[in-house]
């Protein structure tokens, strides 16, 4: 394999939007593990007392994932962020106006390897978000594994995110005070191993327990369709039925994450690495569905707005399709 070395003029901004995102992929794939083992290491040490005051506020602070979280308008303004949005680009698009007093559920599709037009839109305010939807708090829900990691849950904490437990989303939906956006990565970690360039097959046709909550809180429902998502990593491939996806699925029956084997670009050189291509993000947010409350909804109840909800995501995305870059003929598939 021929390996295709970066060159040396590359200007600063574009180095800076690089390492933007090396330490965005460096969080999310080591830095949970770093901070274990820098915890472990503190405990054994001298400062074994720092370690200790920490349970303790570990402790007393475990449920923060489940009830809100703890946002930072300081972190999630960081000029780092403004340099990750640049890389790829992304942009948020929106398409009406929504009303802060409600309580919103935006289902992002697709996935992709790991949620960057999510992370760049809803968890920093690079993109615009509070700008775009005022009196509007996004909230991205993450699995409730990674809030088990200390100090790394607390960083993660501060940019918006939250836990996606059934318990965690009926708290955000829930506030009478309005103006919570949960954002939940419907097709989760399964569709995360469909995750590669052209691909348009999203898992959503069986997922409805969202759409539940939605109609037990009266939460307004918003299809969110994020193309470029799947442009930004390559994948082994992983068929179903091949040794590859049995292993995959069987690692994520056991750990509840799934792994996608992914590949890109590096730092130095195009040709092989875990740094996403330079492709563009646009993720448009479409018109909420209006949602009755219905404190015990019946099976009819839930698989009509979930009906509602397919086809709304379906006419988003033939709607803005061709504006990003997709042909007439190319359509979403649900399963």
């Amino acid at each position: 394999m021929k390996i295709e070395i970066a060159p040396l003029n590359i200007p600063l901004r574009r180095r800076l939007q690089t390492a933007a995102v090396l330490q965005w992929v460096f969080s999310f794939l080591a830095l949970a593990q770093c901070c274990l083992a820098a915890l472990i290491l503190l405990a054994l040490s001298d400062w074994w007392m720092l370690a200790l005051l920490y349970a303790g506020w570990l402790w007393l602070d475990w449920d923060t994932p489940t009830s809100g979280g703890r946002r930072s308008h300081w972190v999630r303004n960081w000029m780092v962020w403004e340099y990750f949005r640049e890389y790829f680009p992304i942009t948020l698009v929106k398409t009406v106006d929504l009303e802060p007093k409600k309580n919103y559920i935006f289902g992002f599709h697709p996935h992709g390897v790991l949620v960057a037009g999510g992370f760049g839109n809803f968890c920093t305010e690079a993109t615009g978000f509070s700008r775009l939807f005022p009196g509007l708090r996004p909230h991205l829900l993450m699995l409730p594994l990674w809030f088990r990691f200390p100090l790394f849950r607390d960083y993660i904490m501060c940019a918006g995110l939250v836990s996606s437990s059934k318990s965690s989303l009926s708290y955000l939906v829930s506030r009478p005070e309005g103006g919570n956006v949960a954002v939940l990565a419907v097709g989760g970690a399964p569709e995360a191993l469909e995750a590669r360039p052209g691909a348009l097959t999203l898992q959503v046709r069986n997922r409805k327990g969202f759409i539940k909550l939605a109609l037990k809180h009266g939460a307004q429902l918003v299809p969110v369709f994020s193309f470029g998502e799947n442009e930004l990593f390559d994948q082994m491939e992983n068929p179903t039925g091949s040794p590859l996806r049995m292993l995959q699925n069987r690692l994520q029956s056991i750990m509840g994450i799934s792994l996608p084997l992914f590949y890109a670009r590096g730092v130095f050189q195009y040709s092989f690495g875990l740094i996403p291509y330079r492709k563009p993000i646009h993720t448009v947010v479409g018109k909420p569905i209006s949602v009755v409350q219905t404190p015990s909804p019946t099976s009819e109840d839930i698989n009509s707005l979930h009906k509602d909800y397919l086809q709304s995501l379906m006419d988003l995305f033939e709607q803005h399709k061709r504006t990003y870059g997709l042909s007439e003929d190319q359509h979403l598939t649900f399963t």
